[in-house]
């Protein structure tokens, strides 16, 4: 029930991992038979919340290519540097706090090379994932406007 919340529903309905985790929890405080009603809750919750894999794909995509890839260095710029020698190699050089931006977004590169352009979370419309596949959208709108790297 617990894999199914996030493989089957995902962001569709994100409330859906939660109820299933309570459910779990509460089976494990009650034991059975007193848990069945909330497994009930839970199976019903799950039956009627609308569907989406694209968590599922997502991860999948991506555990693909970190399996096929080979492991580059992560980017100079998103590098902590709390040594002098860690600055000197210019760790953290270019940093853009994004909560100090208007959008709330930056332009920095954050992905190695090899993986830029790769597009691993491809929401639907279903449920709430509509809004999260939205926001995606603005934010790849705002990159392009800036003439960044998607």
């Amino acid at each position: 029930m617990i894999r199914f919340a996030s493989e089957d529903v995902g962001l569709a309905d994100p409330r859906a991992l939660e109820m299933a985790v309570a459910a779990y929890q509460a089976c494990h405080f009650l034991g059975m038979p007193e848990c069945s009603v909330h497994l009930t809750q839970a199976v019903v919750y799950l039956s009627l919340a609308p569907k989406s894999n694209a968590l599922y794909l997502a991860y999948e995509h991506a555990k693909k290519d970190a399996l096929s890839q080979l492991a580059e260095p992560v980017p100079l710029v998103i590098r902590n540097a709390p040594t002098r020698l860690m600055q000197e190699l210019e760790y953290g050089k270019g940093y853009q706090y994004a909560h100090d931006t208007e959008e709330k977004l930056t332009n920095m590169q954050c992905l190695p090379d090899s993986l830029l352009g790769r597009e691993y979370y491809r929401p639907t419309r279903q449920g709430l994932e509509s809004r999260f596949k939205d926001r995606l959208e603005q934010i790849k709108k705002w990159k392009k406007e800036k003439g960044e790297p998607l």
